[in-house]
């Protein structure tokens, strides 16, 4: 058995490659719940690597609930968007472990496979080498070399830019907040990019777009009609870390309704990327 104090001491890092694995609070939660159990049945004394084989463990789970995550998304209710989670700053943290917790980056990830996805968070991310991937997966070193290559060239053609200066990007997101709660449109056409894209994900459980939005002037008046309506109008828009960067929640009696993560190109929005299905607010929470 695997002792409960050293499965605690690696909580952080198994729970890290779940929700980048799934995009998933609820899910990593489960899976945590799931690898713990497996393990209290192994012998941990005869483990010379207790780290490696929970994260093997984790990552196989995690495997497995994205088949059968993608079968279900087949039949989801307009946009699926990953779940947010609240975060906190770390100056110490490495730019690639913070990037890939971004909401951006975990839609991106999305376009992966199972497999590709797994080899680049293992080794881009979370620093395992290529021999100790093989080993996580069961694949031979040259299998796992060039599906790394093949993951690293996908995600680097699809990767977000991250080189706006965090302080900027929170006086953006904060005069976005104040263009959404006093409904001022001149404001928000200032801060949008022409081009930008807004993704709503309700799963058909509350007021969200049914596709993706394009367009400064259809984005811009969506918006300001969703936060006009009396469901709405009272809902509390504050600025918290939100996966890695400054994003909004949204309150409603002090609990979570939603959440808005930005993209930026300079200081223009490109993206906006809202969640409100309350079945997936559990890391606003946590």
């Amino acid at each position: 058995m695997i002792d409960s104090q050293v499965f605690a001491q690696h909580r952080r890092l198994l729970f890290d490659v779940a929700y980048r694995m799934t995009g998933s609070v609820a899910d990593a939660e489960d899976i945590l719940q799931e690898a713990w159990l497996r393990c209290r049945d192994v012998d941990g004394g005869q483990l010379a690597h207790p780290r490696a084989y929970l994260v093997k463990t984790v990552t196989n789970l995690s495997l497995n609930q994205l088949t059968s995550a993608r079968a279900r998304r087949e039949t989801y209710v307009g946009p699926w968007l990953p779940e947010p989670v609240l975060t906190a700053p770390d100056a110490g943290q490495e730019a690639e472990m913070a990037e890939s917790i971004s909401m951006a980056m975990l839609v991106v990830l999305e376009t992966l496979t199972p497999a590709e996805r797994a080899i680049f968070l293992l080794h881009d991310v979370f620093g395992f080498n290529h021999a100790e991937v093989a080993s996580i997966l069961d694949r031979s070193e040259v299998a796992v070399r060039q599906t790394a290559v093949r993951a690293r060239a996908h995600v680097a053609a699809r990767r977000p830019r991250f080189d706006v200066d965090q302080g900027v990007r929170r006086e953006a997101v904060d005069r976005f907040r104040k263009a959404c709660a006093g409904g001022d449109l001149n404001a928000m056409m200032e801060l949008l990019a022409p081009e930008v894209i807004c993704w709503s994900d309700g799963g058909g459980k509350v007021t969200a777009a049914r596709r993706p939005l394009e367009g400064a002037d259809n984005v811009a008046r969506w918006l300001l009609g969703v936060f006009a309506k009396p469901e709405t109008q009272n809902t509390l828009l504050v600025i918290t870390e939100i996966n890695g960067g400054p994003g909004i929640l949204g309150l409603a009696d002090g609990q979570p309704a939603g959440a808005i993560c930005l993209d930026f190109d300079g200081e223009r929005i490109t993206g906006v990327r809202m969640q409100g299905n309350p079945d997936k607010l559990r890391g606003l929470t946590r």
